[in-house]
């Protein structure tokens, strides 16, 4: 006999990796979606302790691929470019996450792009939500317990 909630969270499974870009600190996340159910897998952030943009761009890219080797996402989640007050800034912030979608491009995973307010509304019910209160609302939807290391 076939067992339809089987069948269906085989059917709907993914390994998403989440990033949230920055030319000094890059956070990522990743989660297994199962049917319904989303599962933590782990988390942590890629640091860069150089000065000089081009090496930082490089340990974020080759950080982004380690985690992509490690967990072998189906998918990559990434927040859009937003307009920063500070130009310069901005372009950093656009450069960050350009290796890091290079990086999913060059293993063939698919790259969904999100503002960063509709995230906020999905997860917390505003999109003009704190940092902080998504990230208790991620904590309790994925049940973790744990810090976050920054």
């Amino acid at each position: 006999m076939i067992n339809i909630k089987e069948v269906y969270s085989k059917i709907y499974m993914a390994i998403i990796l989440g990033i949230d870009p920055g030319s000094r600190v890059t956070g990522y996340g990743v989660i297994r979606q199962q049917g319904r159910q989303l599962l933590y897998l782990g988390s942590g952030c890629i640091r860069t302790q150089v000065d000089d943009l081009p090496s930082r761009l490089q340990r974020i890219y080759a950080g982004v691929s380690e985690i992509i080797t490690q967990y072998q996402p189906d998918v990559l989640s990434i927040e859009q470019v937003f307009m920063a007050k500070n130009a310069d800034s901005a372009l950093k912030l656009g450069q960050a996450r350009g290796v890091a979608i290079v990086a999913a491009a060059n293993m063939n995973i698919p790259v969904f792009e999100y503002a960063a307010r509709q995230v906020k509304q999905t997860v917390v019910g505003t999109g003009a939500a704190e940092k902080s209160q998504v990230q208790h609302m991620v904590k309790s939807i994925l049940k973790i317990v744990s810090e976050p290391t920054v």
